[in-house]
């Protein structure tokens, strides 16, 4: 049986290890992680670095750092396309941001250039939480966000990526786009309080204007370009507009999307939000 090659691009990632791990457990199936320290290297800023890894591949998972809505993006996923389908890949399944129309243009970029396709919007990440820039908040005990009423419907990264490799491996999710979401709507204040009561650790929740968020951002040192998109996200995507859940989850996996309570339990078995894990 022929093998299939597949590149995942941000493959290292929350969903692309995940991804990895799920299609290492197929057979026939042969996967490259594109990353700036891999051999060969891939760096979406250098073009020069595309062509090799993209030699034999089959099929692509295209995420892309820091996120489709930043200005850079869309000619970058363009030429890109035009290159991978230029090399004989057959299919890209695109990870886009649910509610993002930024994020929209390229997969318009996607479906316009790639033979097969299959668009994968989700909402925010459960693990955000706990492998992300929630992480250090949650251990020092003390979370300040802003937006702090909108409802989400937190999606966990193990769904995710479960519906990418069946995107990946199945003709009939050629030409679709999805929309995954948890089965329920959480505030980040009521996110933080399930952490809390199953770790048993007092956490405090602290609701903030987004310009305050920002410059706090801006006292810690943050990158610009990354308090950039936390300011795009939060006052673009985070109004109100993902405040609905949908069972595109459960539609290709045949079980239910797991809860944010479900995750919890999973992730504070772990330890990883453990008091003596805080960081010095």
């Amino acid at each position: 049986m022929k093998t299939t090659k597949i590149l995942l691009i941000g493959g290292n990632g929350k969903t692309g290890k995940r991804v990895a791990q799920l299609l290492n457990e197929k057979e026939n199936i042969e996967i490259t992680i594109a990353s700036r320290s891999g051999n060969p290297s891939f760096d979406w800023e250098k073009p020069e670095t595309w062509a090799e890894i993209l030699k034999d591949i089959n099929a692509i998972y295209l995420t892309f750092q820091p996120d489709l809505a930043v200005p850079s993006a869309p000619e970058i996923i363009k030429q890109f396309s035009i290159q991978a389908v230029k090399s004989g890949v057959e299919k890209i399944v695109l990870l886009s941001g649910r509610g993002e129309k930024e994020a929209q243009i390229c997969e318009e970029i996607i479906k316009a250039t790639a033979q097969k396709w299959t668009i994968v919007r989700a909402s925010w990440f459960n693990q955000n939480f706990s492998e992300s820039f929630f992480l250090e908040p949650i251990l020092a005990g003390y979370v300040a966000l802003p937006k702090a009423e909108t409802l989400e419907p937190f999606t966990d990264a193990d769904d995710i990526a479960e519906v990418v490799a069946e995107a990946l491996l199945d003709e009939k999710h050629n030409g679709k786009t999805y929309e995954l979401t948890g089965p329920q709507l959480l505030t980040f204040e009521q996110a933080v309080a399930e952490i809390a009561k199953v770790t048993e650790r007092n956490i405090v929740f602290q609701p903030l204007e987004l310009d305050e968020y920002v410059n706090m951002l801006r006292e810690y040192q943050v990158p610009e370009d990354e308090i950039w998109l936390v300011n795009y996200l939060f006052s673009e995507v985070l109004d109100g507009r993902n405040s609905s859940i949908t069972n595109d989850i459960e539609k290709i996996l045949g079980r239910k999307a797991k809860t944010f309570s479900e995750y919890v339990q999973k992730t504070a078995q772990t330890k990883v939000w453990d008091e003596v894990n805080q960081l010095s």
